[in-house]
C-alpha cells in the first residue's frame, strides 16, 4: 500500500502474487462443497426424483439425506436427523455393508434411453397374447362353474359363491395365463372374531347366538369356535370328488397338500401347457373391520378419504392359514384352527382404479406406469428366484405388490408415475423394496403391525437385496438372457 492519497505508478511483482492470492480464496470461498450426483441414491434418502415429478420419499421411513463420509466439506453436518420407522418412534440405524459403486449415469444420456428401451423390450415380452388369455379363461371358469355346482349339493358348502382375486384379474399377469385365484366363500353372521398372536394378521372366529341348525356345524367344537383345519379338510375333499367327473380336454389333476397353504391347487394340461388354478376356501364376514386395520390402507392423500371410507363399508374374509406350529394353543384355540385376514377384493378396487385422476389410464386419458413398474419388479423376482431357488423360497409376488402399494401413498401424483419416466419409477420402486429388505420391515398395506418379513430370514433378506442391487448397478442382464 502507497501512502494516503497517493497512487502507485506500478505494482511491484509480489504485490501482484498477494493480490492474485486473495482473490483465488474469495473464489474458492463461493464455490460448492459437493457436486450433486446423478446416480441413484438409497431407497433412505429424501429428495428422489421420478422423472420430471416431485420429491419421493420411502414408504417404511423418512430419512435426511447424507452425504457420503469422509467427503471432506461434504461430510455430515451436525443436526441431522437419524432413521425413523414410519411410526415416529426412533429405531438404532442397521448395519449393513456399503452399497455397491454405481456407474455415473448422467439422466437423460445414451445409457439411460437404452435402458429405458431396454425395459420396455422386457415388458413387452411380458405381455399375455389375447387369444391365450381367453382360452385360457375359458377353460378355468369352466372348471370353476362345474366345482361350484358340486359344492351347491353338498352338506356343507351349499351357500358357496365365488370371488375372483389374483394379478389375472387385477391386470398384473406377466407372461403367460397359466395362474388363476379363485376364492370359494360362505358368508358367516354374527360371530366373535378374536385376534390370535400380536401382529393382527390371525383370528379366531367363534359364533354368536348360534342357531340350532347351521351348514357349518359340522367345524365347530364345543365352545361353538369355527375351526380352519377340519372344514378345510372337508372342502379338499369335495373338490377331489367334484373333479372326478368333470368333463374336459386335457389332464385334470389335484396337486398335493401343501403346508399352511390355504389353496386347493389344480392343474390343467392342454396342448402340452399347464394351467394352474389355485381354490381358496374363506369365509366372508360383514361388519366393523378389526381395530388392528385402523391406522391401514393410507390413501386418503392418493385416492381420497371419501374412497377410503366406501372401501371400509366393504367385508372382509379370511382364510384357513397359519403361521408357527400348528399345536401353538392360544385361548383354548389350536393355531391350526385359526384364520387370516384377506383383503384381496380391496386391492382388486383399488388396482383397477389407481390414478389420483379417475381418468388415468383410461382410453383418452394419460397413462401412467404404476402397473409397469409392478410387473418388471414381479418378473425381476420371479427371475432371481428360479436362479437361486432356495434361498429365495420365502418371497413372493405379494411382497412386490405391497411395496408397489405403499410407494402409491408416498408418490400420490400420476404426474409422479408418466409412462414416459418409466426407467426413473422402476428404479425408485426397487430402491423401495431394498429399502425394506435391508430393515426386513415390510408392513402389511391394511394391518400396518403385520410383518409380511418377519417369517424371512435376515439372511435371505439381505441376499435378495444385494442380487437387486447387482442387477441394477449391471443394468439388469437377467431382463437379457
Amino acid at each position: 500500500m502507497t501512502g494516503k492519497g497517493k497512487t502507485p505508478a506500478k505494482c511491484s511483482s509480489s504485490g501482484r502474487k498477494q493480490t492474485e492470492q486473495k482473490s483465488a480464496k474469495r473464489t474458492d470461498s463461493h464455490t460448492p462443497t459437493q457436486t450433486k450426483s446423478t446416480t441413484w441414491t438409497p431407497a433412505t434418502a429424501q429428495g428422489k426424483t421420478c422423472g420430471r415429478g416431485g420429491r419421493a420419499k420411502s414408504p417404511v421411513q423418512k430419512v435426511t439425506s447424507n452425504p457420503p463420509a469422509g467427503s471432506g466439506k461434504g461430510a455430515r453436518s451436525k443436526g441431522q436427523s437419524p432413521i425413523r420407522p414410519a411410526g415416529g418412534a426412533e429405531r438404532p440405524r442397521a448395519k449393513s455393508p456399503p452399497p455397491p459403486s454405481k456407474p455415473h449415469i448422467q439422466r437423460g444420456s445414451s445409457k439411460d434411453d437404452d435402458l429405458s428401451r431396454g425395459l420396455q423390450k422386457t415388458l413387452g415380452q411380458l405381455t399375455i397374447r389375447r387369444d391365450a388369455r381367453s382360452k385360457a379363461a375359458k377353460i378355468k371358469n369352466e372348471v370353476v362353474e362345474k366345482i361350484k355346482t358340486h359344492l351347491e349339493r353338498s352338506r356343507n358348502f351349499k351357500d358357496i359363491e365365488t370371488l375372483p382375486t389374483g394379478s389375472y384379474f387385477e391386470n398384473l399377469k406377466i407372461s403367460n395365463p397359466d395362474e388363476f385365484d379363485v376364492m370359494f366363500t360362505t358368508c358367516v353372521e354374527r360371530v366373535d372374531v378374536q385376534p390370535f398372536g400380536s401382529d393382527g394378521a390371525y383370528y379366531s372366529v367363534k359364533f354368536k347366538r348360534h342357531p340350532q341348525k347351521h351348514v357349518l356345524d359340522d367345524f365347530l367344537t364345543k365352545d361353538d369356535v369355527l375351526c380352519a383345519s377340519s372344514m378345510m379338510k372337508q372342502f379338499r375333499s369335495e373338490v377331489k370328488t367334484a373333479i372326478k367327473d368333470i368333463q374336459i380336454e386335457g389332464n385334470l389333476k389335484m396337486e398335493p397338500r401343501k403346508p399352511k397353504c390355504p389353496a386347493v391347487t389344480l392343474t390343467l394340461t392342454v396342448d402340452k401347457k399347464e394351467i394352474s388354478i389355485d381354490i381358496v376356501l374363506g369365509i366372508e364376514v360383514k361388519g366393523t373391520w378389526p381395530l388392528c386395520a385402523k391406522d391401514g390402507m393410507n390413501i386418503e392423500k392418493w385416492l381420497s378419504k371419501k374412497v377410503k371410507r366406501e372401501l371400509k363399508y366393504k367385508p372382509y374374509y379370511l382364510v384357513p392359514k397359519h403361521e408357527g406350529s400348528a399345536n401353538k394353543e392360544e385361548d383354548g384355540v389350536l393355531a391350526k384352527d385359526v384364520w387370516r385376514i384377506s383383503f384381496s377384493h380391496v386391492e382388486k378396487y383399488i388396482m383397477k382404479n389407481h390414478g389420483k385422476e379417475k381418468t388415468c389410464c383410461e382410453e383418452k386419458g394419460p397413462k401412467c406406469c404404476r402397473k409397469q413398474c409392478l410387473k418388471l419388479l414381479k418378473h425381476l423376482l420371479s427371475e432371481l428366484k428360479a436362479k437361486h431357488e432356495t434361498e429365495l423360497s420365502k418371497f413372493c409376488s405379494y411382497h412386490a405388490k405391497t411395496t408397489l402399494l405403499h410407494a402409491c401413498t408416498e408418490r400420490t401424483e400420476d404426474s409422479e408415475w408418466k409412462l414416459s419416466d418409466l426407467h426413473d419409477c422402476f428404479q425408485l420402486l426397487l430402491q423401495d423394496f431394498v429399502a425394506c429388505l435391508r430393515q426386513r420391515q415390510l408392513p402389511n398395506f391394511f394391518i400396518p403391525t403385520h410383518n409380511l418379513l418377519g417369517s424371512v430370514s435376515a439372511e435371505s433378506c439381505k441376499k435378495l437385496a444385494d442380487y437387486i442391487e447387482h442387477q441394477r448397478n449391471n443394468r439388469f442382464p437377467i431382463f437379457q438372457k
